[in-house]
């Protein structure tokens, strides 16, 4: 197992590449970074949907100038890990809890036995839905978790009740591993910059399409008819007014004002009911903040380092 390196995107030295098994038998990709000499602490990165290690590496530099171990991995059904289904394009789980399966093997045997603590965590869009499930459940794995524009409402018509329970029986009528209707092999972010919902940045865009191209593999097209039903079962969770009142974990959630894949009005409420935790909106940035222009990206650090003990404000 490798990471892919192309020049305007290369891997950041020290990595630490391999894969783990699951209890249900999926083989996962992980990777991770040591932190700079002198220096504790670590930051576990967990990806958003369709996304891959490789992704990252600007992130993963960013974290280690700041004095942190970094640990990844590609969540089952993305990056190079395994793939569910005989067309490999298709993102397919069955529920949300099997990427806690890929959660809990990850910290059991590459984070706690290698990984130096205090423990911290980044999660992306469905990476935040599944950081916020497992505080939600009382884990404790990390020290403070921040939550990037995380999945936890779908905007407009996406989040509509039509379309949840078209595709509960779409599920029911033995579809759950089409795609969902209207989507395609097509990889996700892999198109042109004009219209992209993800980011502002072009250059950004471009380095994630460059990697694509180097590696097709590491694409996604469209989920599966399962994978939106669980995303749906995951939100009506989270739609629970009293969901907020039992997590104890202290959670930063930073949501992107022009945001088209997750609702920012959802992460806001969700936000301010939280018995510990805190929240920024980041006016005029799209879904992907790591992956946006400076302007807004420099907010997102900001917030980072005045809530992550070890970063340059605390150190």
């Amino acid at each position: 197992m490798e990471l892919i390196s192309i020049p305007a995107n290369p891997v950041p030295e020290g990595a630490v590449v391999g894969t783990l098994k699951t209890r249900d038998g999926v083989s996962l990709r992980f990777t991770r970074w040591p932190p700079p000499p002198g220096r504790k602490g670590t930051v576990c990165v967990f990806q958003g949907r369709a996304e891959f290690i490789e992704k990252y590496f600007e992130t993963v530099s960013e974290l280690r100038a700041r004095g942190f171990a970094v640990a990844m991995l590609d969540w089952r059904g993305q990056g190079l890990s395994d793939r569910a289904q005989s067309d490999p394009r298709k993102g397919h789980v069955g529920d949300f809890s099997e990427y806690e399966l890929d959660l809990d093997v990850f910290m059991r045997e590459v984070v706690l036995p290698d990984c130096p603590p205090p423990l911290f965590a980044i999660g992306h869009s469905m990476g935040g839905s599944i950081m916020l499930r497992i505080a939600r459940q009382g884990s404790r794995w990390f020290d403070r978790v921040v939550l990037s524009a995380p999945m936890i409402a779908l905007p407009g018509i996406r989040g509509s009740n039509v379309l949840k329970t078209t595709a509960k029986l779409m599920r029911f009528a033995s579809l759950g591993s089409s795609y969902v209707p209207g989507g395609s092999s097509a990889i996700q972010a892999a198109g042109p910059y004009i219209g992209n919902p993800l980011t502002s940045d072009p250059v950004r865009h471009a380095r994630t399409k460059a990697v694509l191209d180097a590696e097709p593999a590491l694409g996604v097209g469209s989920p599966t008819v399962a994978w939106i039903d669980a995303a749906y079962r995951a939100i009506d969770e989270f739609s629970d007014p009293r969901y907020p009142e039992k997590i104890r974990q202290p959670l930063m959630l930073i949501a992107a004002g022009r945001d088209e894949i997750v609702s920012t009005a959802a992460i806001e409420d969700l936000a301010i009911r939280l018995r510990a935790g805190s929240h920024l909106i980041i006016a005029g940035s799209r879904h992907e903040l790591m992956m946006e222009q400076d302007r807004y990206r420099v907010q997102f650090w900001a917030a980072f380092d005045a809530f992550v003990p070890g970063s340059p404000l605390f150190g």
